[in-house]
């Protein structure tokens, strides 16, 4: 029975029960009186006559030590607080994680199937379209099988239609998406998609197969992304000043692979690194405020400079200066008044 799932398992697309029983060594008869016991293996007869396993409903069997499920916990909480949609699947993982923690650590256990709960809350958006496309695409991942896709052009709005080979699925935490990267027809090469603007996808018929290259590695791929953009230019040198104030908390994470840091005399921070496409940062260096400072490149700190002035129009900042009948400050004068710095 062993073998003959990981047979089935090793063939997507399923074989006859002569192909198994040459494979195995055995007489074909001795694989029919197996028949009715392999539905325990959600073995299934295709419309061509072959034994498949129903991957979409097959379980595996994963035994875990605490510290690994923990691991699993804190994941599930980042699944839980950085994603807005409902996710049913997601939801059944934390709850038979939490049930088989049950007897092992109780308390986690509680907290896990708590996350399930909120993966399946109601408040969470339901969106069909999206859950129908991220099923397809792990389907297709899962088989080496190219689908066929309509994707939503972000700037025009315009939709079009593409053959696609996934190859990598990658969560966005800061924009709570997802993205696949993979083999694009045309232009026929890698591209990545949002997950979201995917408007309806579906298996390529008749179907067609596809394998991985061995030097695609999504590591390396994105290795100076600061989240899911990348490039096949060189990556631009990022180099920021934090206030001495945020330098402990700068510390404390290491925010890229290959960041590099430097003391400055006056307790400031001098935090540098080679990034894929500098305004993916953009969020996270607006978040610090007044309490950072671009150095360079050159584009992001005009980038960040013009925002500051659009800032202070919409605020009355330098009409308020007006009225008080203070001179307009510097750059460096306005970020620090601006922002309490």
């Amino acid at each position: 029975m062993l073998q003959i799932e990981a047979l089935l398992l090793a063939y997507p697309e399923g074989l006859t029960q002569a192909e198994i029983a040459r494979k195995l060594s055995v007489n074909r008869s001795t694989i029919h009186r197996y028949l009715p016991d392999l539905d325990r293996f959600c073995v299934y007869t295709t419309d061509d006559g072959k034994l498949a396993i129903d991957r979409d409903h097959y379980l595996t069997q994963v035994r875990l030590t605490l510290h690994e499920a923990m691991a699993l916990h804190l994941a599930a909480r980042l699944m839980a607080t950085r994603t807005d949609k409902h996710n049913p699947h997601a939801a059944s993982a934390l709850r038979k994680l939490g049930l088989s923690l049950d007897r092992l650590a109780p308390f986690v256990s509680q907290h896990i199937r708590a996350s399930a709960e909120v993966m399946e809350d109601a408040a969470r958006r339901h969106d069909p379209v999206y859950l129908e496309v991220l099923e397809t695409l792990t389907r297709a991942w899962s088989r080496g099988r190219m689908v066929h896709l309509w994707h939503k052009h972000e700037s025009s709005g315009r939709v079009y239609d593409y053959d696609f080979a996934p190859y990598f699925i990658e969560p966005y935490a800061v924009g709570r998406t997802s993205h696949v990267i993979g083999w694009r027809e045309p232009p026929e090469a890698i591209r990545t998609f949002k997950i979201e603007r995917i408007q309806r996808i579906e298996m390529c018929a008749p179907p067609r197969s596809y394998t991985i290259p061995e030097h695609f590695d999504p590591r390396g791929l994105l290795a100076d992304a600061w989240g899911i953009w990348y490039t096949e230019s060189e990556p631009v040198e990022v180099v920021l000043r934090f206030h001495p104030r945020v330098v402990h908390r700068v510390r404390e994470t290491c925010w890229h692979r290959n960041q590099e840091t430097e003391e400055q005399a006056d307790g400031s921070l001098i935090w540098r690194a080679p990034v894929a496409e500098p305004r993916e940062m953009l969020p996270w260096i607006r978040g610090w405020g007044a309490d950072v400072e671009v150095v360079g490149p050159e584009g992001l700190r005009e980038r960040m400079a013009g925002e500051a002035r659009r800032l202070a129009k919409v605020y009355g900042w330098e009409a308020h200066r007006a009225e008080q009948g203070e001179s307009t400050p510097d750059e460096h004068q306005f970020f620090s008044d601006f922002f309490g710095g």
